[in-house]
């Protein structure tokens, strides 16, 4: 069955990893059953997968905090505003716009959510080794559990290594007084990337899900997962094996290729289309998820966040928001008349009457705007219906990273690779394969993605384009100090001086 259908049920006798040093919240065995019986047959290891899952869900609102994952690091670059009501509006997000985030005043529920999910598929991992001794699952379902533990797990911790860098790492959970050995950004790296290559060798997950597992793990995302870890460390001893890996998507597999309308990507009709990857998806309709119950099975907040503030809906198909991430004036205007990734990114809000929020530009995202005619109902929050899966990887990123890699060893491929994004966009020229002209398809290709920012790191390009901006809204200029942000004092203060602060 589809994971969106199942991602409600919640493995019993599990727990929420909060921080390195915080109390648990334990989900109580209703059946009193010991765990280490509890997990020993399928059907419950079946749930300890799903609780792995679920932290993927968990970003958007959760732990008294919106961190939508495609936004959080977006505001951070030059494509969105932060808006909302002013600049203490979810102002941790403004400070981070700004590079100025504080320890004090930060962003925490993507750290929360991420050690949730390591500690979930750490869990899955000793679940399946109980499984596999009571002699109730056989040597290919379990490769099988074990190569999704580990990929989730080094997906966790690349949210926590891009966001935080020396962070806390393990692959058994700690124990009391729940104090692990903090790692510098590089350390992680290698720990990631060898749990990451170690997964791939498995060998276990197809090229491409089935319809009705959509939304489980693949080969083609532990490529794309690997070749976003090595890009952004700038690991040229793995730049071959990367790019073989981009190659075999594209090359060797016929499960994956562009839509012919760059329109309808991000539409519902999209969800899962042939030139998807990865979505973290989100099923609203029937959805009990609430703000008392914000772990419960529901859609996103995302679009809510988003949308235009007290817009009079019924102009055209869009509904009213918080006036969130705004679209800057000089993101529409970098689109070539003709790009059909302007309106598909930028949704012209002034056709309607809508109240003007801070840094208002009368464009916001259309990628995930939500919609009337797909809006749910259900028995949770109102704010929560909207079922806009997050698309993490795309095909379209696939081709742009199998450009950048082959530019000096197959420069004949890496122009049509790139061209073939170019030209999808309806754009009729031909662009040679440069590093001038793969940045620039990039930035066109995937505003509100959650992609620019890491790229402008990766690329040395952040201290000359983070710079401060005409409007007084950004005032400081990043610079390497600020490529971490602060953890959370409350992590340092349950660490027990364990746990050294960033630069910031």
């Amino acid at each position: 069955m589809k994971l969106n259908k199942i991602i409600s049920v919640i493995a019993l006798g599990s727990v929420i990893f909060a921080s390195c040093g915080d109390d648990f919240l334990t989900v109580e065995n209703p059946t009193a059953q010991p765990i280490e019986e509890y997990f020993t047959t399928a059907d419950h290891l079946q749930e300890a997968l799903v609780a792995a899952y679920a932290p993927l869900h968990w970003t958007d609102w959760s732990n008294g905090q919106y961190n939508p994952l495609p936004i959080m690091s977006d505001i951070m670059a030059d494509q969105i505003w932060v808006g909302g009501e002013s600049k203490t509006d979810n102002q941790f997000w403004h400070l981070m716009m700004n590079f100025e985030a504080l320890p004090t005043n930060c962003m925490t529920s993507i750290w929360v959510c991420g050690y949730s999910g390591v500690k979930r598929c750490n869990d899955l991992i000793l679940y399946t080794g109980w499984t596999k001794a009571a002699g109730n699952i056989d040597a290919q379902e379990e490769t099988l559990m074990l190569e999704q533990a580990r990929l989730l797990r080094v997906y966790y911790y690349s949210w926590l290594w891009k966001f935080w860098g020396n962070i806390v790492y393990y692959e058994k959970n700690l124990e009391d007084p729940y104090l692990g050995t903090q790692f510098s950004a590089d350390e992680v790296y290698a720990k990631m990337i060898a749990d990451l290559e170690g997964a791939i060798a498995l060998g276990a997950l197809p090229m491409r899900q089935p319809d009705d597992k959509a939304g489980y793990l693949t080969k083609a995302f532990a490529y794309m997962l690997y070749a976003e870890l090595v890009m952004y460390q700038k690991d040229e001893s793995r730049y071959a094996t990367a790019l073989g890996y981009m190659k075999e998507i594209i090359e060797d597999s016929a499960e994956y290729d562009l839509v012919d309308d760059y329109g309808t990507i991000f539409k519902p009709a999209g969800e899962w289309s042939k030139e998807s990857i990865f979505e973290i998806t989100y099923r609203a309709d029937a959805q009990v998820r609430s703000y008392d119950n914000v772990l419960g099975a529901g859609g996103t907040i995302l679009p809510q966040l988003i949308g235009p503030y007290n817009m009079v809906e019924g102009a055209d198909d869009h509904k009213a928001g918080w006036g969130f991430a705004p679209v800057r004036k000089e993101t529409y205007d970098m689109y070539a008349v003709g790009d059909a990734r302007r309106d598909a990114t930028c949704y012209d809000a002034t056709v309607n009457a809508y109240e003007a929020r801070y840094e208002d530009t009368g464009y916001f995202l259309e990628k995930y705007q939500g919609l009337q005619s797909e809006y749910n109902t259900g028995d949770g929050a109102p704010d929560m219906r909207f079922g806009n899966n997050y698309r993490i990887y795309r095909f379209a990123e696939t081709l742009l990273n199998a450009a950048e890699l082959a530019l000096t060893s197959d420069p004949t491929n890496a122009k049509t690779w790139l061209n073939k994004v170019h030209n999808r966009a309806g754009l009729t020229d031909t662009v040679d394969a440069t590093l001038a002209n793969i940045k620039e398809e990039r930035k066109l290709e995937f505003v509100g993605e959650g992609k620019r920012y890491w790229d402008l790191v990766r690329w040395g390009d952040a201290p000359t384009v983070l710079v401060p901006d005409t409007y007084g809204f950004r005032t400081n200029t990043w610079s390497e100090s600020k490529k971490y942000l602060p953890i959370p004092q409350s992590e340092i203060d349950a660490a027990l001086g364990t746990l050294k602060q960033n630069n910031y």
